[in-house]
């Protein structure tokens, strides 16, 4: 099996889907945002036309109100890679979530459960004091585990917060640490631009979202009374519209925290994958053909 992974904005789907069709393949989510129904446009899902051409399973299916894991997650996705491989189609997994991407392969720490209400108390403190407040907490409770996340990392503080307070525990002593290991039967694919080029593309990747109709799927989320389940989730950029719809400096915003996001993401490959995983700059046309005619699927 094949993941395609990068960070968002990279064109890694794109990538993915040339993939497929030279390979008979057929496209499987890993990303846990872009499963959510309700929120196509901000999180940068497939278009129906797109999804026409290749096959693609998971987008868009899981109502807002939905609980997600990366241990569940990791479970659902696992299905839908066994289910593709016996219709004798490749299955190609995209995904820019490094901490997702270990639940699909099954290597998270086994930790205990949090109990639904602390998950709740912890988004809670997050959205009443923000992130770099929680972080600071975290800091005192934990410093190893604060070191390992910025302060703007809501979603891994609120983790860490929970199973503080779950455990008593120092979160870090529960973690195992890095796991460089691409398991067995799978082939890494890691779409990565340059720095500059990557900056150029979250721009883009947003102003194009902007003119699709974010701010409208924000409005219809509200009209049909899920913003709390939103907010819950905190899909990229979704807290700016609600916070401060102006769209002009919404877009700004959303670009610099875009970039910010993609920064981490691009860290955590390159601290979580072998260094010999195969890598590809997608604005290296000659370069990136040889590379992909050199892969094992091609």
């Amino acid at each position: 099996m094949l993941a395609v992974v990068g960070p968002t904005a990279s064109g890694k789907s794109s990538v993915a889907v040339e993939i497929a069709k030279k390979n008979n393949g057929i496209i499987i989510n890993g990303d846990p945002f872009q499963a959510f129904r309700d929120i196509p446009i901000g999180t940068g899902q497939p278009s129906i036309d797109e999804q026409h051409e290749i096959p693609h399973i998971g987008y868009g299916e899981l109502p807002l109100e939905y609980i997600l894991n990366p241990s569940s997650f990791g479970a659902l996705v696992r299905d839908r890679l066994d289910s593709a491989q016996k219709t004798n189609r490749i299955p190609i997994l995209v995904t820019g979530s490094g901490l997702y991407l270990k639940g699909i392969w099954n290597q998270l720490d086994n930790l205990p459960d949090v109990p639904r209400k602390t998950v709740e108390k912890a988004h809670g403190l997050c959205h009443r004091l923000g992130s770099p407040a929680l972080h600071r907490y975290l800091n005192s409770v934990d410093p190893i585990r604060a070191s390992q996340l910025h302060p703007n990392d809501g979603s891994r503080i609120q983790r860490a917060i929970a199973l503080h307070i779950a455990t008593g525990a120092c979160p870090s002593k529960l973690l195992s640490g890095q796991n460089r290991i691409v398991p067995q039967n799978w082939q890494v694919l890691l779409v990565l631009p340059q720095r500059e080029a990557m900056r150029d593309r979250i721009a883009r990747r947003v102003k194009n979202m902007i003119r699709a109709g974010w701010q409208n799927e924000v409005r219809q989320i509200k009209q049909a009374g899920l913003v709390q389940h939103l907010r819950r989730l905190r899909p990229l950029g979704y807290d700016v519209w609600l916070d401060d719809p102006d769209p002009e400096t919404a877009e700004q915003k959303i670009v610099q925290a875009t970039q910010a996001y993609a920064k981490r993401q691009v860290t955590w490959f390159r601290n979580q994958l072998p260094e010999s995983v195969l890598k590809l700059d997608p604005d290296d046309e000659i370069g990136s053909i040889s590379k992909l005619r050199n892969a094992i699927l091609i």
